[in-house]
Order: structure tokens, then sequence, then C-alpha cells
């Protein structure tokens, strides 16, 4: 065991906390209202927080830390930097509709409002679809931290797969969106601490503080770019793109935080807050990635630079405290997915499989609801343990979520503005089509560009949508479409 037994204390009373918490939040629980949306009664900075811890897994400290220790400074470029960006701009659009969706229309999952906005086969099609793309991304998050596991235990990744994944699906099964909310509060703590813990040890170990300037004059120059082939400008805009969608509630974890919020004010501010971590709070944690090379040079694995500088540098105890902030991570991103996932099965999947689902009492829908959760987590379990055949954990991360994403989030995001409100489930599902061919082209011809190779689904789906639109220009907005628009315009004039 590489760990002393005194890390191994601090990672089990992590974990311990997790199934502590999971099982409180058992008794909040009263209806599927509480169970998945934590009652519309999120605070703000609550809220806040867990938008932005839910947003990254430990990932960031296995493939992307590979892309700092080989690319330098553009990771942060196209990835947080374009994250916090498009959520500031959008705080006082999309946080604020969410909210109105759910007072007016008493939405418990993102999808839900998709039947009213175009069609029931619309909503199936972006419901199933949604499922399957996040079966691949939370599989890849569970391989994630198997590896960081294996760095630091020597467990083997399907050990790791089990314990990470096993864990999760106690808490979030008992104690559903809850728990998620609290155990990402405690989440955000222990990688807060633990984050600038490994940040101090090595500015310290690379001569102060001076060193957060002078480390890129001994690294390779391209590290000091802002663009790193092939992680270009264009890269960066595909990213900036399909963050746009993913951040506003393309990805829908990420949606119910603000539809949890308990007014649109609140939800804007929750926003601004999760921007801003996402334009800081990296800086800090890139830092010990990007001095890797100089102290861990000539890697054969690059995305390992983390786990070895954590075991080179700490001392016992806080090793296990670093460790635990990587699990904080990953468990806060995928027990939020999960639990969103299981809403949209429950609200908008089996009513439609089952007459019966449709009438069932509250008590029933929660048993639902966590048999839902249990079955998915262990299917995610399943992918990962084949997370090889998908490109590794970078591929499944970038190419398969990134590709899919946008075809899924033209149509949601976009039928919720007025000037789109021509395109109908004619053009949803369309432009879902089109978008999920051009990604299976992308994967079966090899690109030169890997910013055309991950943007390209995203932008033929998006043009194909305005397309399907402007071809109904002259044709009236349905009456339901012209209503929905309207309680829409009334949030924007309210904010206002």
């Amino acid at each position: 065991m590489l760990l002393s037994s005194v890390d191994i204390v601090v990672i089990a009373l992590f974990f311990l906390s997790m199934l502590v918490i999971g099982l409180w939040s058992f008794s909040k629980n009263k209806d599927s209202t509480d169970y998945f949306i934590a009652g519309g009664n999120l605070p703000w900075w609550l809220s806040g927080i867990s938008h932005h811890v839910s947003g990254y897994s430990g990932a960031v400290f296995v493939a992307y830390a590979g892309l700092a220790y080989t690319h330098g400074f553009s990771v942060y470029i196209w990835w947080a930097f374009t994250i916090g960006i498009t959520i500031l701009l959008s705080a006082k659009l999309f946080p604020i509709i969410w909210v109105r969706l759910r007072k007016q229309l008493q939405i418990q999952s993102p999808l839900e409002y998709l039947n009213t906005r175009y069609n029931l086969l619309t909503q199936q099609i972006m419901a199933w679809s949604g499922v399957l793309l996040k079966l691949f991304d939370v599989g890849a998050k569970w391989a994630a931290i198997s590896v960081l596991l294996n760095v630091f235990t020597g467990l083997s990744l399907s050990m790791g797969i089990l314990i990470s994944g096993g864990v999760s699906l106690v808490y979030i099964t008992f104690g559903g969106f809850w728990a998620v909310i609290l155990t990402e509060f405690v989440q955000f703590v222990v990688q807060f601490v633990g984050g600038i813990v490994m940040f101090v040890v090595v500015i310290t170990h690379m001569g102060g503080l001076a060193s957060v300037w002078n480390i890129w004059e001994k690294l390779p120059p391209n590290n000091s770019k802002i663009f790193n082939d092939p992680y270009t400008f264009a890269f960066a805009l595909a990213f900036l793109f399909i963050n746009f969608l993913s951040y506003n509630g393309g990805t829908w974890n990420l949606a119910t935080k603000y539809i949890s919020t308990k007014n649109e004010k609140q939800s804007s501010k929750a926003a601004r807050v999760s921007g801003v971590l996402y334009l800081v709070w990296p800086l800090i944690l890139f830092f010990p990635m990007w001095a890797a090379p100089l102290i861990l040079p000539g890697l054969h694995d690059p995305t390992q630079s983390y786990g070895l500088l954590t075991l080179k540098l700490l001392p016992s105890g806080l090793v296990g405290l670093v460790v635990a902030s990587l699990f904080a991570h990953t468990m806060a991103m995928t027990s939020s997915d999960v639990n969103t996932i299981s809403a949209v099965i429950t609200r908008d999947i089996l009513p439609v499989l089952s007459r019966k689902q449709k009438e069932l009492e509250s008590k029933n829908t929660l048993w639902v609801a966590r048999t839902s959760t249990f079955v998915f987590i262990l299917l995610t379990i399943i992918i990962a343990f084949q997370y090889k055949h998908f490109g590794g954990v970078l591929g499944l991360i970038v190419m398969w979520f990134g590709a899919l994403l946008g075809p899924i989030a033209v149509p949601m995001l976009l039928g919720l503005l007025s000037p789109f409100k021509k395109c109908g489930s004619a053009a949803a599902i369309v432009s879902i089509g089109a978008g999920f061919a051009t990604f299976i082209i992308t994967k079966s011809v090899q690109m030169k560009s890997l910013a055309l190779e991950v943007s390209l689904p995203l932008i033929v789906s998006l043009f194909t949508y305005i397309f399907m639109g402007l071809l109904n220009y002259r044709k009236p907005v349905p009456d339901k479409v012209e209503k929905f628009m309207n309680l829409l315009t009334r949030v924007k004039e309210q904010m206002d």
C-alpha cells in the first residue's frame, strides 16, 4: 500500500461522512419534489456552490492533468475560462427561466416542459438519448477515479470503480437531492482545503510565491501559450459553444441546480457564484499540474502526474486529504447527474411506458425513483469497466460527451428563446438526428482538426434547427407555443 494508515483513516472518514449524510437525508424526502429538487427551497449560495462543484469531476486530475503536463496553460483557457464566461453572460437569462418553469409548470425534471414546447415524441427522443449519453459520461468518471486509486493504493482499476460507484450508489439512492446537495457542500470544503494544501506545498517546493510566474520560463515554450495545438483558438471556440449549452442546462443536473432555487433573483445570484468560481479556482487547482514537468520530468504517463506529485510532496495525513478531495470532485458530479437522470426516468419516461406510473402516490413514486437511481448507477459501473473501448477517459469525456451534447442541447435550450419559436417539433427531431449522424461520421472518418471533430455535430445540429425554423417563417406559431413564450417573456420583464 502506498498510503499510510493515517491517510486511509482520512479517506475512510470522508466516505463515512457521505454515507451518514445520505442516511440522514432519507427522512427529508416526503415526496418526489423533495427527492428531485429539494422542494424548490435551495438558497442561492448553496445552489451556486453545488452548480460549480457538480460541473467537473476527478477526471480533471487525470485527463486534464495530463494535458496540463503536456500542453500547459491552454487547458485553463478552453475549459475553465470558457465555462466561467458563458455562465456569467447568461446569469440573467437561463437560470431565471428554469425557476419560472418550475413555478408555472411544476417541473421536477429539466425535460418536463418539452411536451408543452414541442410534443411528446420530441420529449421522449431527447429523454432516451440523454439517458444513454449519461451512461457513458458517468462511466468515464468512475474510470477516472479508479486511475487515481491505482496510483495511490495499487488497487486494480476494477476495484476502484466498484468502491467509488458503490459508495455513491448507497447515499444517492437513500438521500436523493438533499443528500446530493449536502454532500456537495462537504465535498467543496474538502476539495478547497485539499487544493489549497497542494498549491501551497508546490509553490514552497518551487521557491515561493514568485514561482507562480517564474515556472513558465523553465517549462517548454508552448506550455505558456494560450492556445497550444491541437487545442487551438478554434477548439476553444468550439468548447465555448458547447459549454454555453452545457452549463446553462444542456447538462441536465446543472439545470436542476437552478430549478431548485427559491426564486429568479436567487437563481441568477447562484449562477454568478458558480461563474466566478470557474474563473478563479481552477487557476489554483491547475498550478501543481503546470509545475509537474519540473518536479516529475519525463513521465511516461502524464495522466498520473497529479497523483505522483501528491505522493512525492505531501506527508502522511495530507495525502489522504488530497485523495479525499479527488473523490469529492468525482462524487459531486456523478451524484448530481444520477439524481437528475432518475428524475428524467421517473417523470418523463416511465409515465409514458406505464399508465400505472402516472397514478402512483408520492411514497410509491419515491420507491420508483430510488429503484431507477440504483439501476442507472449499476449500468454506469458496467460502462466504466469498458472505458478503454471508447477512447479512454479523455475520449469519453471530451469526444463522446462534447460531441453528443450539442444535438440534444440545441433544441432544449434554444427552444426556450422567443427568436426560435418558429422551430417546432420537426426542427428539434431532425436537428438531433442530423447531429447524431454527424457524430457517427466523425468517429468513422479520421479528421485532421480536433476542433472540427468535437464541434461538427453541434454545428450541424444548430444550423439544421435554424434552417427548419426558417421553413416555418410564414406559418403561425401554435397557440401553446405562443403562450409558453409569453410566460418566459414575463420572466425577463420581471428581472429587468
